[in-house]
């Protein structure tokens, strides 16, 4: 009878039974907090609402928030003028540096806070879409819909696009980032 229930508990934890649960966290945590879902990424100008958040399309429950759209230009902070018109848009190979925080999905989550030098000397550092540096690919998603340097974002990331310990056991994060390009 013992074997059985063994049998019977290890059943129960397959993968898509994993993914599920972690399908219906996912989908609490965007009810517990009333976020508003898009589905059409919105105009550049666009002013986001604190709970307005795209389902990126092509992906399975990631989400993004954009808190602060970061610098697309470069002005003379003594004249308040444009003194190129470059466009700052993040590029391929870029180095991003990112001060983050990390939480749980659940209703009274942990949080891990890399967010100042105070909680970890120097910034996780990788480049942008190469994978071999950041293995997360929703990193990288959020660094595309952020755009530019010195952007803010929270994303709601499933386990299967972060890093190689989320997708081996199942847990999706939400984060809360920061970013700048390292010249």
């Amino acid at each position: 009878m013992t074997v059985l229930v063994v049998v019977l508990s290890a059943c129960n934890q397959t993968y898509s039974n994993l993914r599920r649960a972690e399908d219906r966290l996912i989908a609490n945590y965007i009810s517990r907090n009333q976020l508003n879902i898009m589905y059409e990424e919105p105009e550049a100008d666009y002013v986001w609402a604190e709970k307005d958040y795209l389902k990126v399309p092509g992906y399975d429950n990631f989400y993004f928030h954009l808190i602060e759209r970061g610098d697309s230009v470069r002005y003379d902070t003594i004249s308040d003028t444009r003194i190129d018109t470059v466009d700052l848009k993040i590029m391929a190979n870029d180095l991003i540096v990112v001060r983050y925080k990390q939480f749980e999905l659940t209703e009274y989550a942990d949080t891990m806070s890399y967010w100042t030098t105070l909680d970890q000397a120097y910034p996780y550092e990788f480049h942008y879409l190469n994978t071999s540096d950041c293995e997360a690919v929703g990193w990288h998603l959020a660094v595309k819909y952020m755009k530019y340097p010195n952007s803010q974002c929270q994303i709601i990331q499933p386990s299967k696009l972060g890093f190689d310990v989320d997708q081996n056991t199942v847990t999706p994060y939400g984060y809360i980032m920061k970013i700048k390009v390292k010249q």
